[in-house]
């Protein structure tokens, strides 16, 4: 059981480690010189850090805009925050979570096996999350112990193949190839961004054939043109919060100044993840050849979300807003319907929302990028306000899942436990 849980809490619970580990055990299977092997799960892994710690500045730039905009406006319901829920349910379901991630990933290599969906899930913290919502809806529904873990271990190994093979051919139009796959539990909105745009869009009008005038040139510089926008974005808002509000995140530094860096210090994270994403991918699509020839032929990497933000980096910016657009107009049709009010945070609408820009942006160029966009913000706010009621108790904590397939998962999982319960 001691190793059992060093395998979950140090290893499958660390994606840098994983993928490290999935580096390593392809670069033997094609035994390659232990000098390749050695740079290869180093720099695998230092990629993951560095994508981990760029998507940490810009997650702490992102809050401080969250809770001016809270406390400016005084709007109290629902924030959708995967981690938070996640931490309240292993109050009571930490161990059932543990084991159905552990079997999970081991049903994901079956399925994988044995069926045409050839997926491998290495997006860590997001396997974890989706054991922990199968933990709390499959509990709430009666079942427990052994029943509990093997159900939801196949639940969470099918959708670890079956997301990405939905996303699959967005992802070749995205990427120009077959070679990797989205392991993102946001896969609904980014393919419903994806359909979007193919209907009512143009691809040829890319997002990143946009013509600047020749003064304005610097703008094509996607990391000037992504802290411009959103240092407008931040000054827009502390001027209307005032010092008194921004200063409680502020401290002693003048609120205007705080709003110019805070932009700034965004588009130095989001540059950061750039240069993770192009370190991983440089090393985990060759060392895959291993995995795919040896154990799963034909496996394909399935990775987070931000491995698709440098195909289109303006699709990026645009989905993000156009996505916290499509929230902030969702929170007041909440209230119309009687539903639960999700006020949109802007972490998952970052993360989600510059997803849902690209896959629109591939299928119907700039204006799908922006209506994708809009798309999956609206999913993810309607979406939490229908999951609640079948997460039993933690459906009453002011927090609940962001992300589109934890909510669409939920529901339909709980409807059926329920049935048969």
């Amino acid at each position: 059981m001691a190793f059992f849980e060093f395998l979950m809490n140090e290893i499958l619970s660390l994606p840098e480690v994983l993928v490290g580990v999935i580096v390593l055990v392809g670069l033997l299977l094609q035994r390659e010189t232990f000098s390749k092997v050695f740079s290869g799960t180093l720099k695998s892994i230092i990629g993951f850090l560095i994508l981990g710690a760029g998507a940490t500045v810009v997650i702490g730039s992102l809050d401080s805009l969250g809770g001016i905009i809270f406390d400016r406006f005084e709007v109290h319901g629902v924030i959708p925050n995967n981690e938070a829920i996640v931490a309240l349910a292993q109050q009571t379901l930490g161990k059932e979570t543990a084991l159905i991630m552990g079997f999970g990933f081991l049903a994901n290599i079956l399925f994988a096996r044995f069926t045409p969906m050839k997926y491998i899930f290495l997006t860590g913290h997001h396997t974890f999350f989706m054991a922990a919502l199968l933990s709390a809806v499959l509990g709430t529904a009666g079942l427990s112990g052994v029943s509990l873990v093997i159900i939801g271990s196949l639940i969470l190994g099918f959708v670890m193949v079956l997301m990405p093979a939905i996303g699959q051919p967005f992802m070749r139009q995205i990427t120009g190839g077959n070679d990797i796959a989205i392991g993102h539990f946001g896969t609904i909105g980014y393919v419903s961004a994806g359909f979007v745009g193919k209907v009512i869009g143009d691809k040829e009008k890319s997002t990143e054939d946009i013509k600047i005038p020749e003064n304005w040139s610097f703008l094509r510089d996607s990391l000037i043109s992504t802290a411009l926008t959103m240092v407008i974005m931040f000054l827009i808002l502390v001027l209307i919060a005032g010092p008194d509000i921004v200063g409680t995140y502020a401290g002693e530094q003048n609120y205007i100044m705080f709003g110019i860096m805070q932009g700034i210090t965004f588009a130095a994270g989001f540059s950061i993840i750039m240069v993770g994403v192009r370190m991983i991918l440089t090393e985990i699509i060759p060392a895959f050849r291993g995995i795919a020839e040896k154990l799963v032929p034909g496996a394909k990497p399935a990775l987070d979300v931000p491995m698709v933000y440098p195909y289109a980096p303006t699709a990026v910016l645009i989905g993000f807003i156009s996505s916290f657009i499509g929230g902030l107009i969702s929170m007041f049709l909440l209230g119309v319907f009687s539903l639960a009010l999700i006020i949109p945070g802007l972490v998952p609408h970052f993360f989600t929302g510059a997803g849902a820009g690209v896959f629109g942006n591939a299928t119907g160029g700039r204006t799908g990028a922006a209506v994708g966009g809009f798309v999956n913000g609206v999913l993810i706010s309607f979406i939490p306000a229908f999951l609640l009621p079948v997460l039993g108790n933690l459906g009453f904590e002011n927090t609940t899942f962001g992300d589109s397939d934890f909510g669409i998962i939920g529901i339909i999982v709980g409807f059926i436990a329920n049935l048969f319960s």
